[in-house]
């Protein structure tokens, strides 16, 4: 069983950032990289507040440099995803989909969050066949079709912006009267002539044509109960994200989900922080990310030292 200094579960921003400093501490770190590299930032089609980059930069270009800078000092990357975790000891036991196993002397979860799913009908069915969580990935396929955007954050309203670039319309579909996203992106979507709305509506069903693939959602009128089928042939769904924390259920303490981290990114468990998205549901931001990642790291290596610092006064004074 492979034994390890430093595992770092999850490769977005947090993990890279992680990575990139405890690579540098010469901890060697190993990342279990996860289903996505980068996570949501490397399927993002452009970061424009990420300082440092004025003119925005592409989410994949800035995982991947980010990627590269980790490596260049010593990170390694294993490209599978943690699937069991025992913390009651340590070494800490890992195990990841492939079935490789690991023990870990310190661990940093940045396991992030993934695309809630609206829970309808059909939903299940037609994700592949015109559902999709991901306009970056997916858009491509849409050209010239008529699709709907259900949510009214910011991720709604970045992927329906981007979306126009391939749809020939792009309806929002929203259970409220007016949007969630930041004023600037609001702007951004009123003004753009391939965008308009559906307010106080949600979808009820997502129904396949003779091809199988999305014909048209049932919606209904939140305010006046109001039922309608309306056509489309893609829906893309933005409502927000769910924490991936499967494998640390019933060890680390959580709220909604998230684990609970201190100041210093600490979970309740010694050894074991945590960073980004899977601890954060309230910036989740790239910049953010980024910032825990690092405390996470500088943390993780101070208490690993004190940690070597008590063993070897142990181990001289039963040598005496």
């Amino acid at each position: 069983m492979q034994r390890e200094k430093v595992v770092i579960v999850g490769s977005g921003p947090a993990g890279l950032t992680a990575a990139l400093y405890t690579a540098r501490a010469q901890l060697n770190p190993l990342v279990l990289v996860g289903p996505q590299l980068g996570g949501q930032a490397g399927i993002t089609h452009e970061i424009e507040n990420y300082p440092g980059f004025p003119e925005g930069v592409g989410g994949a270009e800035l995982v991947e440099r980010m990627r590269a800078q980790a490596e260049r000092f010593g990170t390694r990357y294993v490209y599978s995803s943690l699937v069991e975790a025992d913390f009651s000891q340590r070494p800490f036991y890992l195990k990841d989909d492939v079935g490789q196993e690991y023990l870990a002397d310190s661990v940093i979860i940045t396991s992030g969050a993934s695309p809630r799913k609206l829970g309808v009908k059909g939903e299940e069915e037609l994700t592949g066949y015109g559902v999709s969580y991901c306009g970056t990935c997916d858009g491509f396929f849409f050209r010239g079709k008529d699709i709907v955007v259900v949510g009214g954050g910011d991720s709604a309203l970045e992927e329906g912006i981007f979306l126009t670039r391939f749809a020939n319309k792009v309806e929002i579909i929203h259970r409220r009267d007016e949007l969630r996203a930041g004023a600037i992106l609001q702007k951004r979507a009123f003004e753009n002539e391939k965008i308009s709305f559906i307010w106080n509506t949600v979808v009820e069903e997502i129904i396949a044509g003779e091809s199988g693939t999305v014909e048209k959602v049932r919606l209904r009128n939140v305010k006046t109960n109001e039922v309608w089928e309306h056509p489309t042939q893609g829906v893309f769904i933005f409502i927000g994200h769910e924490p991936n924390n499967h494998p640390y259920l019933g060890q680390i303490t959580m709220e909604d989900g998230y684990i609970i981290t201190d100041q210093y990114m600490r979970t309740n468990i010694e050894g074991v922080f945590a960073a980004g998205e899977i601890q954060d549901p309230i910036y989740r931001q790239v910049a953010t990310s980024v910032g825990q990642g690092t405390a996470a790291a500088m943390s993780l290596e101070r208490w690993l030292s004190a940690k070597e610092a008590e063993e070897a006064e142990k181990t001289e004074q039963v040598e005496q």
